[in-house]
C-alpha cells in the first residue's frame, strides 16, 4: 500500500485482542498503528494494549523514529521539528504515512497524516491529514483528539541554551490547554515573515504592511495571553514537591506578556500594533521583527534552592522537565477528563533509582500511556508485568515475553 493509499485508509486489518496486565488501561492510548515508509519503516503494523509501551534496543535502531511518528499527530512540527520531505524513506521518494487507531474517552479514532505527493510535485510541502474517514485542512483538529507531551535527550540542555527552545516547550504544551494556539502561532509566524521580507525590500505597499500587522497584533496577543494564563495553572500545579521531583517556579517573560498583567487582550493588540508601525524603519534594517512573542522567555526556577534551572545540576535540570511535564499531566487530565499521550525518548538517563521508580509511580497514577526508550531493558524492570515491552533492532519491532 502506497504512503498517500495508508492515510486515506483509516482502517485497520482485524486483529485479536491484546491481553490487558496487571496495570491500568489509559482512557487515551493508541491500540494500533501502522508506519508506511516513515524513516526506518518501510511498513510496520503493531497492535498495542493501552498500558505503558517500553522499547529497547541500540541507538539508532529506530525507537526515536516511533516516538516522532506519534508526535506528528499533535499540532506542531513533531518532537525533532523535520521537514515533511525528510520524514520518508529514501527509497519512497519521501512520501511516507502514520496512521493510528486510538482508543479516546469517547470511544475509538481514527487518524492518518503523511505528506502530500500532489503538492511535492508542485514545489510545496503539506501534509495529508484525516480524522475518522474525514479530510482535514488544519491541524487544531488533532488537537480535539489527541494531545500529547514528549521529552528528548535534546532537550536535557533547554535551560542552558538560548530561549527559542524554551518558547517552543512551553507553546507546546499550551497545544493541549488551548488548541487553537497552534493556529494562532503559524498565522503570527507567516505575518511576521512576510513583513519583514517586504520591509527588506522597500517600496512595499502601507496597506498591505498594515494588514499584516494587524494579523501580528491581533494574534500576538491571544498567543500572549494562553501563554499566560497556562503558565498560572501550570504553576499552582508544579509548585509543590512531588516525591523526589522538586517544586518549581514558572514564569513568562515578555514584552507582551507583561503589558497583560493590567490591560485587556484587545488594548494590549492595539499597542503592538502601535509599535510595530513605528518599528518599521528599525525592522527593516535589522531583517528581524525585533519586537514580539517570538522573543519571549520561559523562566523556571527551583524552588527549594530558590535558584534558576540553569545553576542546578544535570541531574536537577532533568528532574525539573519531568516535574514540570508532569504536572501538565494531572493538568490536563483533570481539564480534559484524560492525560496526555507520555513520549519519554531516553527518559531514564540521567536518573537515579529513586527518581526513576518514582516516575513510573507518577505515569501509572495518572493512567497514562507513556511510550519510553531506552537502551537497556533492566532501567525498566519496575514495569515488568505491567508495560508492554518490545525490541527495537534495525527497523524491526518484536514483542518481548
Amino acid at each position: 500500500m502506497s504512503a498517500t493509499a495508508a492515510v486515506r485508509a483509516g482502517t485497520f486489518p482485524c486483529a485479536s485482542a491484546a491481553t490487558e496486565t496487571r496495570s491500568a488501561v489509559a482512557s487515551l492510548a493508541v491500540r494500533r498503528m501502522r508506519l508506511t515508509d516513515f524513516r526506518n519503516y518501510a511498513a510496520l503494523k503493531l497492535s498495542l494494549e493501552g498500558t505503558p509501551v517500553v522499547l529497547t534496543g541500540p541507538n539508532g535502531a529506530g525507537k526515536t523514529n516511533l516516538l516522532e511518528a506519534l508526535s506528528l499527530l499533535v499540532p506542531g512540527r513533531g518532537l525533532r521539528r523535520a521537514r515533511i520531505a525528510d520524514l520518508g524513506c529514501k527509497a519512497a521518494r519521501g512520501h511516507w504515512a502514520v496512521a493510528v487507531e486510538l482508543r479516546t474517552p469517547d470511544g475509538v479514532s481514527e487518524i492518518g497524516i503523511g505528506r502530500d505527493p500532489h503538492a511535492a510535485e508542485l514545489g510545496r510541502e503539506r501534509r495529508l491529514l484525516r480524522i475518522d474517514g474525514c479530510d482535514q485542512r488544519s491541524q487544531a483538529a488533532l488537537g480535539e483528539v489527541l494531545h500529547a507531551s514528549w521529552l528528548t535527550p535534546e532537550m536535557d540542555r533547554i535551560f542552558l541554551e538560548g530561549a527559542s527552545a524554551r518558547r517552543r516547550f512551553l507553546d507546546r504544551l499550551a497545544f493541549g490547554f488551548e488548541p487553537a494556539h497552534a493556529v494562532r502561532l503559524a498565522d503570527y509566524t507567516r505575518a511576521m515573515r512576510e513583513r519583514s521580507r517586504l520591509l527588506q525590500g522597500g517600496g512595499a505597499d502601507p496597506g498591505w504592511l498594515t494588514a499584516l500587522e494587524e494579523t501580528m497584533a491581533l494574534a500576538g496577543a491571544e498567543i500572549a495571553n494562553t501563554r499566560c494564563t497556562y503558565i498560572r495553572h501550570l504553576g499552582d500545579a508544579v509548585a509543590a514537591a512531588v516525591g523526589p521531583f522538586p517544586g518549581v517556579a514558572l514564569a513568562v517573560e515578555g514584552r507582551l506578556e507583561t503589558w497583560l498583567e493590567d490591560a485587556s487582550v484587545a488594548s494590549v493588540a492595539e499597542r503592538f500594533l502601535a509599535q510595530l508601525r513605528t518599528l518599521r524603519g528599525r525592522d527593516g534594517d535589522a531583517g528581524v521583527t525585533t519586537e514580539g512573542i517570538h522573543r519571549s522567555d520561559l523562566a523556571v526556577r527551583h524552588l527549594a534552592k530558590g535558584v534558576p534551572a540553569a545553576q542546578c545540576s544535570t541531574g536537577e535540570q532533568k528532574a525539573l522537565l519531568i516535574a514540570i511535564l508532569l504536572a501538565d499531566a494531572r493538568l490536563q487530565a483533570e481539564a480534559r477528563g484524560t492525560p496526555p499521550l507520555l513520549l519519554l525518548d531516553e527518559v531514564t538517563a540521567h536518573l537515579d533509582v529513586a527518581r526513576r521508580e518514582a516516575l513510573f509511580e507518577a505515569i501509572e497514577a495518572l493512567g497514562a500511556q507513556a511510550w519510553m526508550t531506552g537502551t537497556e531493558t533492566a532501567f525498566f524492570q519496575p514495569l515488568k508485568g505491567r508495560a508492554q515491552f518490545f525490541s527495537v533492532r534495525d527497523g524491526a519491532i518484536l514483542a518481548e515475553g
